[in-house]
């Protein structure tokens, strides 16, 4: 992927659908000079008891005028219709791309990946993947296990599920938690209880709802993030 080294990363989570939403993301992100933006599920727009409206989102996210990487949410079903409207943007638009159980490697050496919907605990559950985004353990384990092809100078990971971490006694999973541990990422973005904390030798950042108003800003450089609201 072109572009220089990425530093200040915009995060942001669950628009919804929303183009507004998506409009208030971008206008924030010139606000705070971000190099990238980096956005968590849930994505498209609810109809009923599916979630299938992504055209008008992604047209949105095509103004960005810088990066974006993303994850989908637990409510991103049927998975086909998410997969469908991705790869049309990504193909039309190299910037934005999605990093769902994959990687992107940047020009400047910082590589994005991540692992969308719900991930569970329970090496038993059930993969679903129409009526509610969710995988047990062991898929989110093999398939990042991708990174180990990567030579980067930096990672950032995006993760819908926030991790457990027990020495602030938030809730989360410890799959996700040592998914962290293990590959130390400089910048994890996930869903949860909104706060910036530290997991090992990496900074976790749980921005909140962009519908609400919420996003953060993370430096890598800094190993720092703060929280925002539009």
């Amino acid at each position: 992927m072109a572009g220089g080294h990425l530093n200040r990363i915009l995060c942001a989570a669950d628009p919804a659908g929303s183009v507004s939403a998506i409009e208030r993301m971008l206008a924030a992100a010139d606000t705070h000079d971000v190099d990238a933006i980096a956005l968590l599920g849930d994505l498209g727009e609810r109809r009923g008891e599916r979630t299938n409206g992504y055209s008008a989102f992604f047209r949105a996210l095509a103004r960005a005028n810088r990066p974006v990487f993303w994850v989908p949410g637990a409510d991103d079903v049927p998975f086909e219709a998410y997969l469908r409207e991705a790869f049309h943007i990504e193909t039309a638009f190299p910037s934005l791309r999605g990093v769902h159980g994959t990687a992107v490697a940047t020009a400047g050496g910082v590589l994005f990946a991540g692992f969308g919907g719900e991930v569970t605990d329970d090496p038993g559950q059930h993969r679903d993947e129409f009526d509610r985004l969710s995988y047990p353990r062991w898929a989110a384990e093999y398939r990042l296990k991708v990174l180990g092809e990567f030579d980067y100078n930096e990672l950032v990971m995006l993760f819908w599920t926030a991790p457990a971490h027990k020495g602030l006694e938030l809730p989360g999973s410890e799959v996700v938690a040592e998914l962290i541990g293990t590959y130390r990422p400089r910048l994890a973005v996930c869903g949860g209880e909104r706060n910036v904390a530290t997991l090992g030798r990496s900074i976790t950042v749980a921005q909140g709802s962009l519908r609400a108003g919420h996003h953060a800003v993370a430096d890598l450089r800094k190993r720092a993030a703060e929280l925002h609201e539009l």
